[in-house]
């Protein structure tokens, strides 16, 4: 998966096709991502002895299937190509502009 934590990304299909945020957490096994303010469902959380319960708003892992990488330097959306450097790391290199995506 070419998605990492803390990656821009633009949701392409879906209730909120178009919304823009971060990656807070990628669940690679399953093929899906979370995203902050994308996909917010209601929970009815039982009440704890610690916490009260009530209903709360939180995010839903998405597919990484409908979101887009958002290249930081253009601000444009687009898929990452994978290159090596002289040194042999894999980097993440934006099509559009050919900077190193980090």
């Amino acid at each position: 998966m070419k998605l990492k934590k803390k990656d821009q990304v633009l949701v392409l299909s879906g209730r909120d096709k178009g919304k823009r945020g971060e990656i807070l957490q990628v669940l690679a096994e399953a093929g899906r991502v979370l995203v902050a303010k994308v996909n917010i469902v209601t929970k009815h959380k039982k009440p704890r002895q610690q916490e009260p319960g009530g209903i709360q708003k939180m995010e839903a892992p998405i597919a990484a299937s409908k979101v887009m990488l958002v290249c930081p330097k253009c601000n444009k959306p687009g898929r990452p190509k994978l290159d090596r450097l002289a040194t042999g790391e894999r980097v993440r290199v934006c099509r559009g502009c050919a900077e190193v995506i980090l």
